[in-house]
């Protein structure tokens, strides 16, 4: 059974949520980029947070039987990249994520409503 893209965004949004990442956006990248078919952003307040949400997205899309293809970052909880193929999930720490800014430089990308899945 192959999981949709939009699942994998469902799964990933609300992880990030149930460890109460802040301001997560997804966008929708399937007409401007070939790496993906949606980025997931947020961050969290303390690198244990960061891992946090981390492990509970890879927990999560996993037990989905989502495979994870590699995660970046990991050791310094500064910028985490976990790709999951066609959703790439970008974890900062509150302190960096201003600092690179990918909603502004994906910012071409409409916004994906995620309200319904974070309640």
């Amino acid at each position: 059974m192959t999981i949709s893209s939009e699942e994998m965004l469902k799964i990933a949004v609300k992880a990030a949520d149930d460890k109460r990442a802040e301001d997560i956006l997804a966008l929708d990248v399937r007409g401007i980029s070939i790496l993906a078919d949606y980025f997931v952003i947020a961050h969290g307040n303390s690198d244990k947070q960061v891992e946090a949400i981390m492990n509970e997205i890879i927990d999560q899309e996993e037990a989905a039987k989502v495979t994870v293809k590699r995660v970046e970052g990991r050791e310094e909880a500064k910028w985490i990249l976990v790709d999951l193929g066609d959703v790439v999930v970008h974890i900062f720490h509150y302190s960096e994520r201003s600092y690179y800014n990918l909603e502004k430089i994906w910012g071409d990308a409409p916004l994906v409503d995620i309200h319904d899945m974070v309640q």
